[in-house]
């Protein structure tokens, strides 16, 4: 049978399993909790009541965590002319319809793509390679627009795409154990409140049934969901 080693069940008893904390609580937990030699990511697992086999009840969206995401993020944009340029002020990392064709040589050196609509014609035949890897661009992520200047800013500040997986469940990662007390809280409170007003016309009965917070290495703190329901 496994078990876990000596510095998890240490952090373990921080907190009493069956409890639901507040937020802050429980992010206070979880810093304390974090024993690993590397700045751990916070994470957010939340259990939604929908069922993601129907096209109605997908959630999926966007938000921008005021604090940040503690990662930097190199932004790809497939733009031309005066969007291009645009794309180079507002802090694009690589900008030119060039790089379609470098991406069907193998070349992947980006986390998120971002391309004007009239692009998306060349950008299709790459679905194949850019698909799996979750870089494709989607309007719903609203990484497909002619807004790419703040576009490109919202990536750069913290902007994270969310979407429920087959088992109606959310992940979301919302910073690093190093960042202040405060600034999980507000960047916790930022996705909750987008995953609340994402709630599907269709979802029937308790829409957030429970939500935990975690380490990448520590125990996972349970949260009081009254608020959310």
């Amino acid at each position: 049978m496994r078990t876990h080693g000596k510095k998890f069940r240490k952090a373990a008893e921080l907190r009493t399993i069956e409890s639901a904390y507040q937020p802050k609580a429980a992010l206070e937990i979880i810093k304390k909790a974090a024993f690993a030699k590397f700045d751990e990511t916070v994470d957010v697992a939340i259990r939604l009541g929908v069922d993601p086999r129907h096209a109605d009840q997908v959630v999926r969206g966007t938000v921008v965590l005021p604090a940040g995401t503690g990662k930097s993020v190199r932004v790809l944009v497939i733009a031309v002319g005066d969007k291009a340029k645009e794309a180079e002020a507002a802090g694009a990392d690589f900008v030119g319809s060039e790089y379609i064709a470098k991406i069907k040589e193998g070349w992947l050196d980006f986390d998120i793509m971002i391309a004007t609509p009239d692009q998306m014609g060349q950008i299709g035949a790459l679905g194949r390679v850019l698909g799996p890897r979750g870089l494709m661009p989607n309007p719903k992520a609203g990484t497909v627009t002619f807004n790419i200047g703040q576009a490109v800013k919202e990536t750069k500040a913290g902007k994270i795409e969310f979407r429920v997986d087959k088992g109606g469940n959310v992940h979301a990662a919302i910073g690093k154990v190093s960042f202040p007390l405060e600034s999980l809280e507000t960047n916790f409170q930022a996705l909750m409140d987008t995953i609340v007003r994402s709630k599907p016309a269709a979802a029937k009965g308790v829409y957030v049934k429970t939500v935990a917070v975690s380490s990448t290495m520590g125990p996972g703190v349970r949260v009081d969901t009254t608020p959310y329901r």
